[in-house]
């Protein structure tokens, strides 16, 4: 169980995935570094980095991969044995798999048409089935993960395929689920995304290099022009005899398609754009849309930091209300700090969050935060105010209710640990302490992703596609 989530009651980020091929054949390890950092909010459990050399020996992979931050395990010393125009790299946050170095990504496989180094943003619902599929016919898995499967898969169909991508394609039509893939090839880099487009993945260029990238922000970090999204159910491959190319043939096209909104709400970062959306424009609408649906008096209004900040800056557009700072937050502390033992258990959040006395002493004050999962942090948060001087705590959320568990990749639990589950507004609000409470309206989240189509199964119980019918979404679940 990922007993950090569970104290600090956020979300679990999703993964980060990033490739580069440099047709110049420069060595891109530290451009993979460099855009795995700008990534690293998606995933701080495992890092990894996987080239190869287009020039040398045909299918040899340098790979490293490691526990914990990327500033902890990539060492110049390290990046400068990982030589390779072509490469993957990959930050995880588990949703399937225990943590362990062997679940660690890029995935590097080796079989009978030379190598694949494989990164996986996502998770299928249909991996358990596959995997018994696979073992019974010889397979033997070094990993938990289902992102193996997809490896497998891959393979496999590789070996009836004319091309990487066209086995690329008909893995796809094997695996069910939410995925963006990165997948390295002796000669090609290879990018795709579910057909339903749940995980976000773009392509960028910089100079003769050519990068795909879960957001936006991880181009800007290396200096690279965004060139497009690659869209839901589509296959690009990038060679330096065609650039970028995408057959349809290959395609998996959807009548529907079911975008993250946490992407939005929460785990891109704010400088990110994802399909066109502005993921900053978004929070700040969904701000206004709280202050125009849901008002109240105030003095003061903060964010949550930091997915709380922008919406609260939002709030405060459309109130006229100031908007300030009330929380100093330790930038320092990763998922992995040694946590407090069972007696300080309380601490746990003001290591992480304090508030700033000053600031909100003698003030009616409005937090906004992205979302409450259990309600185990928001009624600490809520304490921690009042002990400053607040004289009022008024919660708002940019997001709706959570009702039903997340098949695709966060971990949102099951109803019975949702503080929503079978509880009204105002049992919440006195649960977590504040003196009212409101959540944005489900009709809003249409509106502030400028009308994509996105996937609100988490408030609705309506998923794009049809779930699993017993749970496969990892150890935070038992």
């Amino acid at each position: 169980m990922n007993t950090e989530t569970e104290k600090t009651d956020k979300l679990g980020e999703e993964c980060g995935v990033f490739g580069i091929y440099d047709f110049d054949g420069g060595d891109v390890a530290s451009t993979i570094y460099y855009g795995l950092f700008a990534l690293q909010h998606r995933g701080q459990e495992s890092c990894g980095i996987a080239v190869s050399d287009t020039a040398g020996p045909k299918g040899k992979v340098l790979s490293a991969k490691e526990m914990g931050l990327l500033n902890e395990n990539f060492t110049p010393e390290t990046l400068d044995k990982l030589k390779g125009d072509i490469g993957v790299g990959h930050v995880r946050y588990s949703t399937t798999g225990s943590s362990t170095r062997e679940n660690a990504q890029p995935l590097v496989l080796n079989y009978v048409k030379g190598t694949l180094g494989l990164a996986h943003n996502g998770n299928l619902i249909n991996a358990g089935e596959l995997r018994h599929e696979l073992e019974y016919s010889g397979a033997i898995f070094q990993t938990t993960i289902d992102s193996e499967v997809i490896a497998y898969h891959i393979a496999r169909e590789r070996l009836n395929s004319k091309t990487v991508e066209e086995a690329v394609g008909r893995a796809m039509h094997k695996i069910k689920g939410a995925y963006s893939l990165i997948v390295m090839s002796p000669r090609k880099l290879i990018g795709a995304r579910d057909p339903y487009g749940f995980k976000p993945l773009c392509i960028g260029k910089r100079d003769n290099a050519y990068i795909l990238a879960s957001e936006t922000c991880a181009l800007d970090t290396i200096g690279a022009e965004f060139v497009r999204d690659v869209e839901p159910g589509e296959i690009v491959t990038i060679s330096p005899d065609k650039g970028i190319e995408s057959d349809k043939s290959l395609c998996l096209p959807s009548n529907q398609h079911g975008r993250c909104i946490f992407e939005y709400i929460y785990f891109a970062r704010p400088d990110s754009r994802i399909d066109g959306s502005s993921v900053y424009n978004s929070r700040i609408m969904a701000g206004k849309f709280l202050a125009t649906d849901s008002p109240v008096e105030a003095d003061l209004v903060v964010g949550v930091p930091e997915s709380g900040n922008c919406a609260a800056l939002g709030y405060s557009m459309q109130s006229g209300i100031p908007y300030g700072q009330a929380f100093v937050k330790n930038t320092y502390v990763g998922r992995t700090f040694i946590k407090p033992g069972q007696r300080s258990r309380e601490s746990s959040v003001q290591i992480k969050l304090n508030a700033i006395k000053e600031a909100v002493n003698g003030k009616r004050i409005i937090m906004i935060d992205d979302s409450i999962v259990r309600g185990t942090t928001s009624d600490r948060i809520v304490r921690m105010l009042r002990e400053a001087g607040a004289k009022e705590v008024h919660m708002r959320v940019s997001s709706p209710p959570f009702l039903y568990p997340c098949y695709f990749g966060t971990d949102v639990p099951a109803r019975e640990q949702l503080i929503a589950y079978n509880r009204s507004v105002d049992e919440i609000c006195k649960i977590i302490g504040a003196d009212s409470l409101a959540y944005l309206k489900l009709e809003r989240l249409e509106e502030i992703v400028g009308g994509l189509e996105i996937c609100k199964g988490c408030f609705t119980g309506r998923y794009p596609v049809e779930p699993p019918k017993e749970d496969i979404r990892g150890e935070y679940e038992k």
